[in-house]
């Protein structure tokens, strides 16, 4: 086992963890290594052919491979070293490795964790490191979590799978297409393969409301003519060595097919754009908490797992609508990351212990689906800031009637709406009373919301908060 210790290690080399090393960087944490099972980094963005990306962080529009470029160019300017075609097999707690006994004296000089990675130039390779960022990304749904009745032909891809056959290596999945779920992958593949010269012949969504943004809807479907049926799924696939048509039906509110309603649809290839989930194998093996909505990690305000000192960001947590906010909670943990790298090298025992003096949950209230981060780590760090942004209130405010700039520190939870919904406040309560609220025209499942509440409304919280969308009718007496 090597005797360098890292500060952090990041396993992933996409767009999360790329941002979350340059961060990582950039805080003061320079040894570092990012993990990576691809060929190259940059993750699923280096098939995202289309434009659309960086609007909101570097505020012009770059295709997939630019915007994963400019991060893979910033990392390799600090010298942040990485390993491709690398395999992630465990991460265990440092003294749980000694205490199995494969090595002694591991936890010397701040080392928390050991991940055990492999590839085929340095074999087996056991890593320590003080924190770790997870950055894994997440995958697509198949066939087999749907269950759709049929025969087992060629033709049936995810989106994403098509995708990469038709940008990276030039071949199509077929020439008469269905798509069913209205992901942004399959949204985005219904207008790629039209203008390849396929003829998408629907896409079919379960739901009653599109699980992508409104702009792909307007730009990938309405734009190019493509009929999209809700409240429809696909109910049998035919076909013995390819696929030769689906049956499609309308649901009821219970999603089950309604009788009468089936209608054949000749194709011969069947995309599946079903929704993604986060891949965290990794992070259950170490004993991460997941969350079961997300099925990602619960997080607190720093992104860090309820193991201390192991990090996670990205689509690793939740699915982001834009790579733009994928990058916006990388910079957040691997920054946070850094500053318990520090600590843990100095051996303070707030960072070490991972104590906090009094944990907030935070819980999705009416029509939320679900909340990120799940949790509020009231620490001495934490309420130090909290109270400092209180007492400098006065001053930004000041500041602010002069016509200055302020920068107030917030802390900023996403969620998503458990339905469409419009003429809505956003509100967030500490036990019965509001901290914060806002208004919003319209909100939709598929496009994530967020709330960004000042530190300083923070400092005298001890009740569980609440996140919850209200709309005109709770007002009513």
């Amino acid at each position: 086992m090597s005797g360098l210790i890292y500060d952090a290690v990041i396993v992933g080399g996409g767009p999360a963890g790329l941002a979350a090393a340059v961060s990582a960087y950039d805080t003061g944490a320079h040894r570092l290594l990012i993990l990576e099972r691809d060929s190259r980094l940059g993750g699923i963005l280096l098939q995202c052919i289309h434009n659309g990306f960086g609007l909101h962080y570097f505020g012009e529009e770059l295709t997939g491979p630019e915007y994963a470029g400019r991060f893979v160019k910033q990392a390799e300017e600090r010298g942040i070293e990485y390993k491709v075609n690398t395999m992630v097999v465990s991460i265990d707690k440092a003294e749980d490795f000694e205490e199995a006994g494969l090595g002694a004296s591991i936890s010397a000089g701040g080392t928390e964790h050991v991940v055990t990675a492999m590839n085929s130039a340095d074999g087996l390779m056991f890593l320590r490191t003080r924190a770790v960022i997870l950055a894994t990304g997440c995958r697509e749904r198949t066939r087999g979590a749907l269950v759709i009745p049929g025969t087992r032909p060629a033709g049936i891809f995810t989106a994403g799978s098509a995708q990469r056959f038709v940008n990276i290596d030039g071949y199509l999945p077929g020439r008469k297409i269905v798509i069913l779920g209205s992901g942004d992958i399959g949204l985005i593949m219904a207008r790629r393969l039209t203008l390849e010269g396929c003829d998408v012949k629907l896409v079919c969504e379960v739901m009653p409301y599109s699980a992508g943004l409104s702009r792909n809807m307007t730009q990938c479907l309405e734009n190019f003519r493509i009929p999209l049926r809700l409240n429809t799924t696909v109910t049998e696939i035919y076909g013995r060595e390819r696929v030769e048509g689906v049956t499609i039906a309308k649901v009821d509110a219970g999603r089950r097919a309604v009788p009468g309603t089936e209608e054949f649809i000749e194709c011969d290839t069947l995309l599946l754009s079903v929704g993604l989930i986060p891949e965290n194998e990794v992070s259950t093996g170490i004993g991460v908490h997941m969350d079961p909505v997300t099925k990602g990690p619960s997080v607190n305000q720093r992104m860090e797992t309820s193991v201390p000192g192991i990090f996670a960001c990205g689509n690793s947590v939740h699915v982001h609508d834009l790579v733009d906010f994928v990058t916006n909670s990388s910079l957040l943990a691997g920054r946070c990351a850094a500053e318990y790298a520090a600590a843990a090298a100095e051996k303070r025992p707030s960072a070490v212990q991972g104590k906090h003096a009094v944990v907030i949950p935070i819980r999705p209230g009416d029509r939320v689906r679900y909340t990120v981060p799940q949790q509020l780590d009231m620490d001495d760090e934490f309420t130090s800031e909290a109270a400092a942004a209180q007492q400098e209130s006065v001053n930004t405010a000041a500041v602010s009637a002069a016509g200055a700039d302020t920068v107030v520190p917030k802390v900023r939870i996403m969620f998503r709406s458990t339905d469409v919904y419009r003429g809505v406040t956003i509100s967030v309560y500490s036990g019965s009373d509001r901290i914060f609220s806002k208004k919003a025209r319209i909100v939709r499942p598929g496009e994530m919301q967020t709330a960004e509440i000042p530190v300083s409304a923070l400092v005298n919280v001890t009740a569980p908060l609440t996140v919850s969308i209200e709309t005109p009718e709770d007002t009513i007496d």
